[in-house]
């Protein structure tokens, strides 16, 4: 941790990781930030680092793809974000330097110590800046200052400073004023830099003094327009441009417009901007919700005209990520979430395709997936996966591969858990609104809210028991089967009305019996025929943590549960209640939601950030395993014919089982 604004840290080098048996089941693409460096453009997104020929980029409607390093493979397991080119003290050259959600800051150099800027296929090394602190390696935006000294603003320890490898070393907090802030945005200016939050506006940095432009609460853009200039439309920061003496800071609620340090006026006002690029004419706007547009600035500088010049761009239906531009602005590229748009001495927007091939395959290959966030993973007996997704919905992938159907709507959007019932070999799919209930050949077929019976729309968990299943809701237990449905809560004993999670005892004789174990925001709640039996908490057993998020019976030793915790790691729970610290994985620890898997061989246990730990039922041992996965939030998992899939917030990818020891 860091110690009066000094962040701990190392700088290490990178080299591909040892795959330990992971095969990726392709996701879209997707992108975040691009950079021209060396003669190449960069394009960086949750999956990887793309390399392609920035001549293509500047003159045709398509670029070569030269080169891609793979999170997981080739760089450390955290998407990557927000890129900066600039030169560091203590080194020689410019770097590619690249945000991540996790792993600190990369450095790329396409050098290697010697002048090889004609290098063609877009190699090179990288190094990582990794702090100790883990909450410092969730950067969100870089800005290298013409001193050699990196400025990283992060989600959540505010905005840093690296001082680079001669002098005065170390990573540190840049102002007390800022530590513990979330940074969302960087840009210099002529007289120092400013620094865009994520919910207390901008602050501009100059001359060795703060200014702070802090957003309004509860007023109309009218009200905005008529007021004090000294207020930004919102406290959310997403963008900030610079030219000149003018800056334009972007939130959900328009563009204020900044002159000499001063708000002069307001832009585009209730536009929900994400991106912005300004040549001092005009302002290039990505907007979240109406695509790209530009405003003029040719109105007078105090008008009070909400829209001046609000021009729709063709071809642009999408949200901009960043605004890339090349000669001086004659020809700009829109970083989209899909691909690249181009736009040529101010006319419309077109897209520019990334489709060319490497030797690791096409950067644009055909997607089995929707999306890369996973958040719930099953098998069927017919051996498809259903793979569940944070806000996609859910799809069904073939036992041969083939995505055969995506379900999308207002109930089927966040998926908390999918449950096969075993006796009628169909699926059960908890959501954030119902559950819905699936027949063999996976069409739904029924959905249940409140006004089915259940105790809340919000499902977290769904198991089967004895002729029925039980929910977990934020709001109690409902048990469903032929008589209808009944809840319970915390007046009938049960230890919290929040339920994560569910644990069924499955008998001698292979059916699901009526013991169930519900891990809750407060403790275990013990049940038997849909009767509180026991409460565990901290305070009356070995349980390290109330939060509790996933559990599962295990046999080894005795009948028993393997339960996962919000901050202790993973446990051992006996048949008598009797909780058991478990050698490696009983530590500071979150285990995400249901993301527990129990085979015949192993325990598969899904962290935040710590990657997968697989239990050996044969060794009673315990295995980090990180290499090869997509990212460290290691979300859901599935098995079949000997196959692990693991889902994790920026993709999937299956092992065979045997290769976990």
């Amino acid at each position: 941790m860091a110690r009066e604004g000094r962040f701990p840290f190392a700088i290490l080098p990178v080299g591909r990781v040892e795959n330990a048996g992971f095969e990726a089941i392709a996701s879209p693409a997707t992108y975040t930030a691009g950079a021209f460096y060396q003669g190449k453009l960069f394009v960086s997104g949750p999956s990887g680092l793309f390399v392609f020929g920035a001549g293509d980029a500047a003159h045709g409607s398509s670029a070569t793809l030269l080169k891609s390093y793979r999170v997981g493979l080739d760089l450390p397991a955290a998407p990557l974000g927000a890129m900066a080119v600039g030169r560091l003290r203590g080194t020689s050259e410019p770097e590619l330097m690249i945000a991540t959600s996790g792993a600190g800051v990369l450095l790329f150099s396409g050098n290697d110590g010697i002048d090889k800027a004609d290098r063609s296929d877009g190699s090179g090394s990288f190094r990582q800046l990794l702090p100790e602190d883990a909450e410092a390696r969730d950067v969100t935006a870089l800005l290298p200052l013409p001193t050699g000294e990196l400025l990283i603003g992060t989600r959540r320890r505010g905005l840093l400073v690296y001082r680079g490898q001669s002098g005065n070393e170390g990573l540190e907090s840049f102002h007390p004023r800022l530590a513990g802030l979330a940074i969302t945005a960087l840009a210099a200016d002529a007289t120092g830099f400013w620094a865009g939050t994520q919910d207390h506006g901008v602050v501009h940095w100059h001359g060795g003094q703060f200014d702070s432009f802090e957003g309004a609460s509860g007023m109309t853009a009218s009200d905005l327009l008529a007021a004090s200039s000294a207020v930004l439309p919102d406290a959310h920061v997403d963008a900030i441009a610079v030219h000149g003496d003018r800056v334009f800071v972007g939130t959900p609620l328009g563009v204020e417009e900044f002159e000499d340090g001063r708000p002069a006026r307001m832009l585009a006002a209730n536009v929900f901007v994400h991106a912005l690029y300004t040549d001092g004419k005009s302002v290039t706007i990505g907007s979240m919700e109406e695509g790209i547009r530009r405003v003029s600035l040719d109105a007078s500088r105090r008008s009070a005209t909400p829209f001046p010049g609000f021009d729709a761009q063709g071809d642009a239906a999408g949200t901009a990520e960043q605004f890339l531009s090349v000669d001086d602005g004659a020809v700009m590229y829109a970083v989209m979430r899909d691909g690249l748009r181009r736009q040529q001495n101010g006319g419309q927007w077109s897209a520019f395709a990334l489709e060319a091939t490497d030797a690791r395959g096409s950067v644009d290959s055909a997607a089995t997936l929707t999306d890369g966030n996973i958040s719930a993973l099953a098998s069927g007996p017919d051996g498809r996966l259903w793979v569940g997704y944070f806000d996609r919905g859910l799809d069904i992938v073939s036992a041969s591969g083939e995505r055969t159907a995506h379900l999308e709507d207002d109930n089927l959007f966040c998926i908390n858990r999918i449950a096969l019932d075993p006796r009628r070999g169909t699926m059960a799919v908890a959501t954030a609104n119902g559950l819905v209930l699936f027949d063999a050949q996976g069409k739904p077929r029924q959905v249940m809210t409140r006004r089915d019976g259940l105790i809340a729309d919000h499902v977290n968990d769904v198991a089967f028991h004895g002729d029925g299943m039980v929910l977990a809701t934020p709001a109690g237990l409902t048990f469903v089967d032929g008589s209808g449905a009944r809840s319970m809560y915390a007046f009938q004993g049960l230890v919290n009305n929040h339920v994560y999670a569910l644990g069924v005892r499955r008998e001698a004789g292979g059916n699901e019996g009526d013991e169930v174990l519900a891990g809750t925001l407060g403790g275990v709640s013990e049940l038997m025929h849909e009767s509180v039996e026991h409460n565990f908490t901290v305070s009356n057993s070995g349980l390290k943590h109330n939060w509790v998020t996933a559990i599962v019976p295990v046999s080894d030793g005795g009948p028993g549960w393997m339960v996962g915790t919000y901050g202790a790691g993973a446990m051992r729970m006996d048949r008598d209640g009797h909780f058991t610290p478990m050698e490696g994985a009983t530590r500071d620890m979150v285990v995400n939601p249901n993301a527990m898997l129990a085979t015949d061989a192993h325990v598969l246990v899904g962290t935040l950030g710590q990657g997968l730990w697989a239990w050996s039922r044969a060794t009673g041992r315990w295995r980090q395993i990180t290499a090869g996965l997509p990212s460290e939030n290691v979300t859901a998992f599935a098995e079949h014919s000997g196959e692990v899939y693991v889902g994790t917030e920026n993709g999937l990818v299956r092992i065979a089982e045997r290769l976990l020891d």
